[in-house]
């Protein structure tokens, strides 16, 4: 199937999807304007498929696939790519692992050859599990439990979600990391990593039909797997606030503030993206204009839309000044919140914010890589790479109306939960500007 897509100003891509026999799902967009190709592999895990006892497992296969195969040894994956000038990473999260290359669009045969390699012949000995679990440890150390904002972020999903799997974090507990085996590895690795759980992103500088002989070439052979993901049980209506406190060694509280939010196929979510934009969405909004502009009570303010498969949760994030607390951002947050339900909007600032979240969704999609990055991620969490350009249309779309009234259904009360990190009176010396950091 061969899909032109196009809206306003954004930019024209026409997308082949394809399917080979054994599954694998193919997403391909030519684009002969620079001679570079953006290789991307999806595959539909992340840490909601986890099983208990066995969190942590989704991300340390990340790691485990720049390891050894029967073919390339250790390293050699990464030394072959950077040898031709090209880079690659990975990332996990809750719905999803993706494997990127960026390559000269001469390394074609080289990264597909690559790619369909580690897809069915990784070596998962003990050597190789040890190695890359220390690794994993070492990136917790630093991402959770040496990390404010990171340990903040963790607790948050802890406690906001009582029975769905999305409380698992992507980088496992640390108990369970340290328990899995290799035969554990071996049973996820042929669960999970088969070409009928994979989507395989190619956008740049090729021939289609060249690309899609390669494919089908090194990827045909490789037997598809009887894939039964474990069940997810559904997360219970909250109905009463859930708030939590940590002392830390931070000058001034940092806090996240949190409810409950619609998946991202829901119709509600493109609605509360606009309503989070107005509230968070850079200097001028509500939010960052009162808390760090106007009453000088916090060094940062952000928020964000979880884009997830099923419901999750619309953040903001308040690093608070020296002298100030969360309940000042606490307070003016509830003030905003009711005022966006209970007061009519002003076209001006509605088109404001549309505006910015459109360009932010076009920019995103200049470079090969965002175009692969964006596609994958539609393609896996949604189940259909073209809602990505729906999101433009539906965004287009959403009244005052519609702000008001996802205001008034999920920012509430009852569907929040709220953590807090507040001075243990051990950082007397940090320099304030640690309040100003993301969360991981």
């Amino acid at each position: 199937m061969t899909l032109t897509l196009t809206h306003g100003f954004g930019p024209r891509l026409t997308v082949e999807r394809h399917r080979l026999d054994n599954g694998l799902e193919v997403l391909l967009v030519a684009d002969h304007s620079a001679p570079v190709l953006a290789y991307q592999t999806w595959f539909r895990v992340g840490s909601r498929h986890e099983r208990p006892g066995q969190t942590g497992i989704a991300h340390l296969f990340e790691h485990l696939m720049f390891n050894q195969t029967e073919t390339l040894a250790a390293g050699e994956f990464d030394r072959l790519l950077e040898s031709v000038g090209g880079e690659t990473n990975a990332a996990t999260w809750v719905d999803w692992t993706y494997y990127k290359n960026s390559v000269p669009a001469s390394q074609l045969e080289l990264v597909v050859r690559l790619e369909a390699e580690r897809m069915h012949r990784l070596t998962l000995e003990l050597e190789q599990v040890e190695s890359e679990r220390e690794v994993v440890l070492n990136e917790r150390r630093f991402r959770v439990d040496d990390d404010v904002e990171g340990f903040l972020a963790e607790e948050l999903f802890r406690l906001a979600f009582s029975r769905h799997t999305y409380h698992h974090p992507t980088l496992g507990w640390r108990q369970d990391v340290e328990g899995i085996s290799p035969a554990d590895a071996v049973s996820f690795y042929r669960q999970f990593y088969a070409p009928n759980n994979a989507t395989v992103v190619l956008v740049g500088d090729f021939e289609p039909a060249r690309a899609l002989e390669l494919l089908g070439r090194r990827y045909g052979k490789i037997a598809p797997a009887e894939i039964v993901f474990p069940p997810i049980p559904e997360e219970p209506p909250q109905t009463a606030e859930r708030r939590a406190t940590y002392p830390k060694p931070v000058v001034a509280d940092r806090a996240l503030f949190a409810w409950k939010s619609p998946a991202q196929t829901d119709p509600d979510w493109v609605p509360l993206l606009v309503a989070n934009e107005i509230l968070t969405g850079g200097p001028s909004a509500r939010l960052y204009r009162e808390l760090v502009v106007v009453r000088e009570a916090a060094a940062s303010v952000h928020g964000s839309l979880a884009p997830f498969h099923d419901p999750g949760l619309l953040e903001i994030y308040a690093g608070m000044k020296r002298g100030h607390t969360a309940a000042e951002a606490e307070a003016v947050i509830d003030a905003a919140s009711a005022r966006l339900a209970a007061e009519p909007l002003a076209a001006e600032e509605l088109i404001k914010a549309k505006n910015r979240l459109e360009t932010e969704l076009w920019s995103q999609l200049d470079t090969a890589d965002g175009k692969a990055e964006s596609l994958g991620h539609y393609q896996i969490t949604t189940g259909d790479s073209r809602r990505l350009f729906e999101v433009a249309r539906r965004v287009d779309e959403v009244t005052a109306e519609d702000v008001a009234r996802v205001a008034a259904k999920y920012l509430v009360r009852e569907g929040r939960s709220i953590v807090i990190a507040e001075p243990s009176g051990e950082a007397d010396d940090e320099d304030e500007d640690g309040a100003e950091e993301e969360p991981s």
